[in-house]
């Protein structure tokens, strides 16, 4: 079962995220001041009657928006559900099936500043949950599976793996090096991780040319793994000595690990449950290995290709089409590649999101209708496909 999460990756912020329906919440006048009736003399009594009067309008003004949104999302849910029951009734899908208006903006007054100091402590701060890095995955598969991933003695070394399985399972030289420009930003290693290129740390567990999280790995190794063991044991067969002594290895290694992912059932958040843990730390492992890494990151895009070739889909994906499809999972991302250009003008962006996913998502906000989408995702990798990640995969088809 082909899903994704949420990943911060070029253009891309939270694309991933399910369509799910969101009820507006009304915000309470008093609850929320627990602390202003009991003021004590360093506020005036009419900064504090002033501060309730600003607070009443910006409280109404959030409950009449929120309204209106919960309204709004609601329906770009009940819309979606439609348009799954006319796919499966192979029914046509026309503009009226879609949500057309762009979803409404609060344009009300701020939250005031309260005058009165904090009588009671606020909540502690949520512990910052721990992203494994490139050294946490290492160890894990150490502890957990005594083994190691081969690593390329160079980056052109993992290019050229990669280019000559991703062109023998079928894949395009420019859907691959377009996409990976995306991913990237067109200078990405086989090990780049997901906010540790421009900052000091990771944003999540995505890496790699096509930015895997731990879940596709373990989604990956379970739906995709006896064949990746295959691949493995005919390699191993043409080799002797010490390298196919370490062959072997990674072999019975491998199996392990696809036994590990097939022990639940094919379903995302399973998948997501063992990617949490450090055995599951240890399977994403496999994105850094000289021999299966290249397989997992081409059939993290197969798998899009595959998907919309047994819907009919029958002319190649452009790398942007196929972009959408890796980012915001295979059926919202069909659902996009399958929309004629007219349609593509008109239907809001907003469609194809939970309503949080949305509001934090810049680029899906200014560029607000599908064609403006895939417009932009094209720019992006027009412009890094000129870098030298780019230039050097490219040539490696």
């Amino acid at each position: 079962m082909h899903h994704q999460t949420i990943r911060l990756a070029s253009l891309a912020v939270a694309l991933a995220l399910p369509l799910l329906a969101v009820r507006a919440s009304a915000f309470d006048l008093n609850s929320l001041l627990p602390s202003v009736s009991g003021a004590n003399a360093q506020a005036s009594s009419e900064a504090i009657a002033e501060y309730r009067r600003k607070l009443k309008e910006y409280l109404d003004a959030r409950n009449a928006f929120e309204q209106e949104a919960g309204a709004y999302w609601n329906d770009i849910a009940e819309k979606r559900r439609g348009r799954n029951a006319k796919r499966r009734a192979h029914e046509q899908i026309t503009l009226d099936d879609y949500v057309l208006p762009q979803p409404p903006v609060y344009t009300g007054p701020k939250r005031p500043v309260n005058p009165a100091p904090e009588t009671e402590p606020g909540p502690p701060p949520r512990e910052r949950k721990h992203i494994p890095v490139v050294a946490d995955l290492l160890k894990a598969a150490a502890d957990n599976f005594q083994w190691a991933p081969q690593r390329p003695t160079s980056e052109i070394e993992f290019k050229r793996a990669y280019a000559r399985f991703a062109s023998e399972a079928g894949l395009t030289r420019e859907q691959a090096v377009r996409v990976y420009s995306f991913e990237t930003g067109g200078d990405g290693r086989h090990d780049s991780q997901s906010g540790l290129i421009h900052g000091s740390h990771a944003v999540s567990t995505a890496i790699g040319y096509n930015q895997l999280l731990t879940t596709n790995t373990v989604e990956l190794l379970a739906e995709q793994g006896q064949d990746f063991v295959k691949i493995l044991a005919q390699r191993a067969a043409g080799l002797s000595g010490p390298s196919r002594q370490a062959m072997e290895h990674k072999l019975a290694v491998l199996k392990k690990m696809v036994a590990l992912a097939r022990s639940v059932p094919d379903d995302w958040s399973q998948h997501e449950k063992i990617g949490d843990t450090p055995e599951g730390w240890a399977l994403h492992a496999m994105v850094l290995d000289i021999d299966v890494g290249p397989m997992l990151q081409t059939h993290k895009l197969m798998t899009s290709v595959v998907f919309a070739r047994e819907r009919g889909f029958t002319r190649p994906l452009t790398a942007a089409e196929l972009e959408m499809m890796n980012l915001t999972g295979d059926g919202t991302g069909l659902d996009m590649v399958t929309m004629p250009q007219d349609l593509r003008e008109q239907v809001p962006t907003s469609n194809f999101f939970q309503r949080g996913g949305y509001e934090r998502n810049p680029v899906a906000i200014r560029h607000n209708t599908v064609a403006k989408l895939l417009a932009v995702t094209d720019a992006r990798m027009d412009s890094n496909s000129r870098e030298p990640g780019a230039k050097e995969l490219s040539a490696a088809f």
